[in-house]
């Protein structure tokens, strides 16, 4: 068998962008899409608030000033927690107020 010589025939870069300026003119550029604009809540607050409520999950709020309240989630709105506690009256904290909190284990 013998294999004949095979040349590569390459277009030179002139004719390369010679036929991407000639497609461009012949079709029209669709508008590029912008992306969607995310939702403005996610509603992952409102799912961690219902599931603690629903378990009565024994949580600890720590406020800006470092302050702990100790209780359950009875329940919330968009501006404020309501915390029942077994061993004080039960407290309104607004959100604003609250630094962080989290479940108590064990």
């Amino acid at each position: 068998m013998e294999t004949a010589n095979r040349k590569l025939i390459r277009p030179s870069l002139v004719e390369v962008k010679d036929q991407g300026n000639n497609n461009n003119s012949k079709r029209p550029v669709p508008p590029a899409q912008k992306r969607a604009v995310p939702p403005e809540t996610t509603n992952a607050e409102n799912f961690y608030y219902v599931k603690q409520m629903q378990t009565k999950t024994p949580m600890v709020i720590v406020l800006n000033d470092g302050e702990e309240i100790h209780g359950v989630i009875e329940w919330y709105d968009r501006n404020c927690l309501k915390v029942n506690r077994e061993d004080a009256p039960n407290v309104l904290i607004y959100k604003p107020a609250i630094k962080y909190l989290y479940k108590v284990t064990g």
